[in-house]
């Protein structure tokens, strides 16, 4: 399509115009990070990491991490086998329902946080009987992350196919053999992306957790909430604010480089 200079550089300023409302804010927290001015005021007066010192020396913000890295690494590991599980019996088989499985393994990333926040609270409290804690969190957190394994599994078994499989198979590998040595190897890139992806969710979601982690309890963006207009609380908050960017874009990133490499036909 044929496009005029004007309309060019119009499409280029809402361009940057979009990325700066999205970037510059986020800019702004990393610089705040380090700001020595603790009224934050702009442009700073000079540079500092006593921030980053305090914020690793507070109690809470460390107990919060630790919670945030288990909820991640464990609702993780949960959706990647879940994921492949459902990738696998969605792509390889036909059945009768098919399309409404599949429909309902992506609907719970396409709710709305405080639904299905609401919905797991009920769940777990008045039909479950179950207390709520890290353990609901976990569980709450692998309902959504299950999606982004399963969508990366599935475009991977769409593009591969199932030729090597049945050669494998008809040299005379059986069903574990041919997974373990050709199937799997062809998957890991898009189970790490998908991995990495679930993680990324799970570590700064808010919405969910709110209702689903127990009393006591706290992830680091719930912490952030809880300090966020607490004035003396402030230069820890922008501390980790910064870590929670920086721990969602490098998953995020990694994902997108290991997806692009793959589809370009490299190998992991």
């Amino acid at each position: 399509m044929m496009l005029s200079k004007k309309t060019k550089y119009v499409l280029l300023a809402a361009l940057v115009l979009g990325l700066a409302v999205i970037y510059v804010p986020l800019l702004v927290v990393l610089l705040n990070s380090v700001n020595a001015d603790t009224t934050f005021g702009w442009p700073p007066s000079g540079f500092t990491l006593e921030w980053w010192r305090r914020a690793a020396e507070n109690e809470g913000v460390l107990r919060a991490l630790v919670t945030s890295l288990e909820a991640g690494l464990a609702a993780t590991a949960i959706a990647l086998v879940l994921g492949m599980m459902a990738a696998f019996a969605l792509q390889r088989y036909r059945f009768f329902g098919k399309d409404t499985v599949s429909l309902l393994i992506i609907l719970p990333i396409a709710l709305p946080g405080i639904v299905t926040g609401i919905a797991l609270n009920n769940a777990f409290r008045t039909i479950l009987g179950i207390d709520l804690g890290l353990f609901t969190a976990i569980i709450a957190h692998a309902t959504f992350c299950v999606v982004v394994v399963f969508n990366n599994v599935v475009a991977r078994l769409r593009r591969l196919g199932g030729n090597l499989e049945e050669a494998s198979m008809d040299l005379g590998a059986d069903g574990i053999t041919t997974f373990r040595l050709v199937t799997f190897p062809m998957l890991r890139s898009a189970l790490l992306a998908g991995g990495l992806l679930a993680f990324a969710l799970s570590f700064d979601e808010i919405i969910v957790t709110t209702f689903t982690l127990g009393a006591g309890l706290q992830t680091l963006p719930i912490w952030i909430l809880d300090n966020l207009f607490r004035p003396n609380q402030a230069p820890v908050v922008n501390v980790v604010a910064a870590v929670l960017i920086v721990v969602s874009t490098v998953p995020v990133y990694l994902a997108q480089r290991l997806s692009g490499d793959t589809a370009s036909g490299g190998r992991l």
